[in-house]
């Protein structure tokens, strides 16, 4: 019992010190995928798009999130509302659908507010809203595979991660 109080490793220390441990090893873990991508998608890509292309990009990247927040809302407070009505009787019958949809539902909600916070850093060109954004393409990618559409979400994945890390060094802190 004295050695685990001398090592820190009492009970109320226990419990900050675990989730400050999980909080960094997930923040590393994110940092190793941005620096894999980064060599990926910008160093061993096999074309890299010209400056001119990526200026077009950091112009219209605030406008074109706005536009598909708004075409996006309706769709998704649809989805609730008919998730609402089946999920739970899909649940109760043994089906998977009613969990891969709120999984759906939940991780689009997130990347969607995701980018909605990146929006004016974007017209900054801020290095957070980038951050943002390639955040939400992380939670995308993980709701898509863990909703079942791995095909889906390896696509939109690369798409996504391609033009965002291509367009990174515009980007400033």
């Amino acid at each position: 019992m004295e050695e685990s109080v001398a090592g820190g490793n009492s009970e109320g220390e226990n419990g900050a010190g675990a989730k400050q441990g999980t909080k960094e090893e997930m923040l590393g873990f994110v940092a190793k995928v941005e620096a894999w991508l980064d060599v990926y998608m910008v160093s061993k890509a096999p074309f890299q798009i010209p400056m001119g292309g990526k200026e077009i990009f950091v112009k219209i990247a605030p406008y074109l999130i706005i536009i598909f927040v708004l075409l996006a809302l309706p769709a998704l407070l649809a989805l609730l509302g008919v998730t609402a009505v089946f999920a739970p009787m899909a649940a109760v019958g043994g089906n998977m659908w009613g969990i891969l949809s709120i999984i759906s539902i939940v991780t689009s909600v997130v990347a969607l507010v995701l980018e909605v916070m990146a929006v004016p850093g974007l017209f900054k060109r801020t290095r957070a809203s980038w951050n943002l954004l390639f955040y939400a393409t992380l939670v995308s990618f993980v709701g898509g595979v863990l909703s079942m559409n791995p095909i889906g979400a390896v696509v939109g994945g690369i798409i996504g991660w391609y033009i965002l890390f291509q367009i990174k060094e515009l980007y400033k802190n």
